[in-house]
């Protein structure tokens, strides 16, 4: 099945507030677990940046993780940011949030001890973007680590994951975990994507649905 893109910024307010609504707390939580067992420095102090923050869970979820840390968050969509400072407000002294859009957002930091990024991937037109932004902010010993959605082989297969993972989900999360879906890549087009960038980070398919991509930037 060919890659459906779906819009890239995520800005009508129904749907800004189901996504901030609904419960991920198991893929969040999974993606920061293994984010962790990567990084293997549980009094990291430096300072981090993580490309399509949206409504903040994960932010919130990093800064307690890592409680010595700074983050800077970044999302397109004025909309997700605003949700996210009402998630973030506790811990508003560690983490920035930033509007812009890859690759031309202007960072104040020349370079991050840690890139991460939740679901962001498959919303972009062209996925380029974030590879090569994560090129420009890192430097020798960066840890990367990028979680995002896998293209299933047909639109039935997409439909029924929907269905197993989202059933009691509202309507319009229901359409967008769908779309989201098509909109995704296989490993082998990420595969091409990492050659094309040269960047040095493994793929590992962790779910039927998700990959997880990671590597120390040499």
């Amino acid at each position: 099945m060919d890659r459906q893109m779906e819009p890239e910024l995520m800005e009508d307010p129904v749907q800004v507030k189901a996504y901030a609504e609904a419960d991920f707390e198991i893929p969040h939580q999974q993606f920061i677990d293994r984010l962790q067992e990567f990084v293997a420095e549980p009094d990291f102090n430096g300072a981090a940046l993580d490309l399509g923050c949206g409504p903040g869970d994960i932010c919130v979820r990093f800064a307690k993780a890592f409680p010595l840390s700074t983050l800077d968050a970044v999302d397109g969509s004025e909309a997700m940011l605003e949700y996210a400072k009402t998630f973030t407000a506790p811990i508003k002294d560690r983490i920035r949030l930033i509007h812009g859009r890859l690759p031309f957002v202007i960072l104040p930091q020349q370079f991050y001890a840690i890139i991460l990024s939740n679901s962001l991937l498959h919303h972009l037109p062209d996925p380029l973007a974030l590879w090569q932004t994560i090129k420009r902010y890192a430097k020798p010993g960066t840890r990367v680590a990028v979680m995002d959605l896998l293209r299933p082989a047909s639109r039935e297969a997409a439909a029924a994951l929907v269905e197993t993972y989202a059933s009691h989900e509202a309507e319009i999360l229901r359409r967008d975990f769908y779309h989201s879906l098509l909109a995704a890549f296989t490993l082998e087009e990420i595969e091409a994507q990492l050659r094309e960038t040269e960047l040095p980070l493994r793929i590992e398919q962790i779910s039927d649905r998700h990959v997880f991509i990671k590597g120390i930037i040499s």
